[in-house]
């Protein structure tokens, strides 16, 4: 009998352990007690329109931001990983992001000019010759790295732009591009105008 429970007990915990890393994938941040986690439009005040992989800490909101920039404004704080969009009145929508990975960084002002739905993605030379396996251009879609929308820095290489990967969110991961969650990227993109002023700080 003792022997029968063992191997029930081994075979259970055998489950839990392959499900878990699935569960961890898709639920990496709980809620707080008793607020439900929902990916559409919240029916009440104990509901957030959030995604389950991204820090609650970067979840999109409104703060007080005193600063001497003008109203719409970009100003991208690398070393906090938020990204400001300047309202004026001493506040600014905040939005988490991913930024670069050591070695990588760097900081200026440029402008926005161009915006881009769904962008196709050519990588740079150099980053192909460091990572050999990349293709030469990719279509714009769901499985691109560059996400829902791309806005794109000056005359660099550098974009504002979404992600296939929400959990990188406050990272420091990328090859100096700013990356956002794909709902926030889309937020910021029917905000922002051509010509806007982009603060990247350290």
């Amino acid at each position: 009998m003792v022997g029968l429970v063992g191997r029930l007990v081994l075979a259970a915990l055998l489950v839990v352990t392959s499900v878990a890393p699935t569960l961890a994938q898709q639920w990496r941040f709980a809620p707080p007690p008793g607020v439900t986690i929902t990916q559409g439009t919240p029916r009440n005040a104990l509901m957030l329109r959030a995604n389950s992989q991204v820090h609650p800490v970067y979840l999109r909101q409104v703060v007080q931001y005193p600063t001497t920039e003008r109203s719409g404004t970009i100003v991208v704080d690398t070393r906090a990983h938020f990204l400001y969009f300047v309202l004026g009145d001493g506040r600014a929508l905040r939005y988490g992001i991913g930024v670069a990975r050591e070695g990588f960084e760097w900081r200026g002002t440029h402008r926005v000019t161009r915006k881009a739905e769904w962008p196709g993605w050519t990588p740079p030379a150099e980053m192909r010759r460091r990572q050999p396996g990349l293709p030469a251009h990719m279509p714009g879609g769901i499985n691109n790295p560059l996400g829902a929308r791309a806005l794109y820095l000056g005359s660099t290489l550098y974009r504002i732009h979404g992600t296939n990967e929400p959990w990188s969110i406050g990272q420091n991961v990328s090859s100096g591009c700013i990356r956002m969650t794909n709902e926030d990227v889309v937020d910021l993109y029917d905000r922002v105008q051509l010509n806007t002023k982009v603060v990247v700080i350290s």
